[in-house]
Parts: structure tokens; C-alpha cells; sequence
């Protein structure tokens, strides 16, 4: 397995700046930087591969935790600052990494399956969106009931992490989790978030095995629903049609957001290529 040191670590920084932003997926943003395939693969492999895992994993988890702790603030105050021109940047990066999706899925001709696996991916994603926030009551837990909730929230949290599509700050918020976690996280507070990271752990153990299955043994059902998963994350996020000079940033943000993420893939595609 060869891989960029560089590149994986920018690719790790991104997907820690985006993964505490509400409504995004950090499942959706490696795939869509190019690294969801190595990451399932170092993980579900770790025994027979250790040391190359253990060095892919390293690379790419360091920055990540850099940038939820660092940067995850500044950026969602970005958002917020310039909601429609960021927005569309992230569009615009989901829409770059179609193309690299697309090849996987290793499509010979056009039929029915092709879009009933795609509805699937997307239905599964709006349908997440649609459960009610607090629905776990979270606040309602103490003592031992409010660790066994967060380990519990970890083994989602780690669904959400592996899924592409499905946000982990949504996850945290349906399970009343969100406000404590971030508040554990931006005083680096590692014993409050001890149940959840163990919990994580679990989850992404059981998770990627699965998914690694299913990406190699059915890969044209598996990508095409992955590509739902990503489509419709990008509607999640959608913030309207804007106007004015509004209108003229955002065409120029998604855009930018597309060639920066097609030039990464294709970058990532190389690397494939040589391993």
C-alpha cells in the first residue's frame, strides 16, 4: 500500500476541520478527498499489514485530530459568516469527486439496478436527517447510564465516521451528546470523552470489516449506494439559490471547490495505481 505522506496528511486536516461542522460527513469528505478507500482498507487489514497501517493511520489521524481541536471553530465561524460561498465550496468538492466514485463502481452498461441502488443511498441519507433531534434524551442520563449512552453514541459515531453521508455532529446531536463532546473536545478533556473514543473504537472495528466485504465482493451495489450517500449529503447542505453578486461568488467557490478536490483524486488515483 503506497501512499503520500504529504497528501495523506492534508487529507487528514480537512476531514478533522470538517467533521464537527453540523450536516457534514466525515465519511463524505474522504471520500471525496480520495482516502476512503485506504483508510477502510488500513483498518479492516491492520494485523496483516501493521506497519504500513499503522503509518497510513498515523498520518492521516494526527492531522485530523489537529484540525477538529484547531480549526473546527474558525471554519464554523466562516460558515456563518459566509454561509452560501462555503456551502458551495463543499458542493462544488462533492461534485469534484463524482468522477473517481463513478470509476469504482465498475459499470459495463446502464439498467434499473444502477438507479435503485442510488435512491437507496440517497433515501438512507434523508431519512437519517429526518429523525428528530434529542430522540436518544440524552440529558436524562447520570451516574453509569450516562457512560454506557456515550459508548453507546461512540459505536454511532463511528457509523457516521465510516458512512459516507451520515454527519457525526448530527449523530451527537440526536443522542443529546453534541455540546458536551464539543465542550470536552475544546478543553482537550480526553477522560470525559474516554466512553466515546472507546465506543468509536468498537464501532469502526465492526464497521469497516463489513464494508470492506462488501466493497470488494459486491462493489457496483456498494459504490453505487456509497455515491447516494455522498449525493445526498451535498443536498443536506444545499443553502438555497443565491442572487446578485452572491450568485457570481458561489459559482466561483463551487468551482473552486471542484477542481482542488478532482486534482487531489486524481492524485490519489495515481497512488492506486503504482500499489
Amino acid at each position: 500500500m503506497n501512499f503520500s505522506v504529504w497528501l495523506t496528511m492534508l487529507q487528514g486536516l480537512i476531514v478533522g476541520v470538517t467533521l464537527m461542522v453540523p450536516g457534514m460527513s466525515g465519511g463524505t469528505m474522504a471520500m471525496v478527498l480520495g482516502a476512503y478507500d485506504r483508510l477502510i482498507q488500513s483498518v479492516s487489514s491492520f494485523r496483516k499489514h501493521k506497519k504500513k497501517s499503522l503509518l497510513f493511520l498515523a498520518a492521516f489521524s494526527v492531522p485530523a485530530v489537529f484540525g477538529m481541536v484547531m480549526l473546527a471553530k474558525p471554519l464554523l465561524l466562516l460558515i456563518q459568516l459566509y454561509e452560501k460561498p462555503m456551502m458551495y465550496f463543499f458542493m462544488g468538492a462533492v461534485a469534484g469527486s463524482i468522477p473517481m466514485i463513478y470509476k469504482k463502481i465498475q459499470m459495463k452498461r446502464l439498467n434499473l439496478k444502477f438507479f435503485l441502488y442510488l435512491i437507496i443511498g440517497i433515501a438512507a441519507v434523508a431519512g437519517v436527517a429526518k429523525i428528530p433531534s434529542g430522540l436518544f434524551g440524552g440529558d436524562y442520563f447520570s451516574g453509569i447510564g450516562y457512560y454506557l449512552i456515550q459508548i453507546a453514541g461512540g459505536i454511532i459515531v463511528a457509523v457516521a465516521l465510516v458512512l459516507p453521508g451520515i454527519s457525526v455532529s448530527y449523530m451527537l446531536v440526536l443522542m443529546g451528546l453534541y455540546e458536551p463532546t464539543m465542550e470536552a473536545v475544546g478543553n482537550l478533556d480526553v477522560i470525559a470523552l474516554l466512553p466515546l473514543i472507546i465506543g468509536c473504537l468498537l464501532g469502526i472495528l465492526l464497521t469497516t470489516k463489513l464494508l470492506e466485504f462488501c466493497m470488494n465482493r459486491y462493489p457496483f451495489a456498494a459504490y453505487l449506494i456509497i455515491l447516494g450517500f455522498v449525493i445526498g449529503s451535498a443536498a443536506q447542505v444545499f443553502p438555497g439559490i443565491p442572487v446578485g453578486k452572491t450568485l457570481v461568488v458561489c459559482i466561483f467557490t463551487f468551482l473552486a471547490g471542484f477542481f482542488v478536490i478532482y486534482y487531489l483524486s486524481r492524485k490519489e488515483e495515481d497512488l492506486e495505481r503504482i500499489s
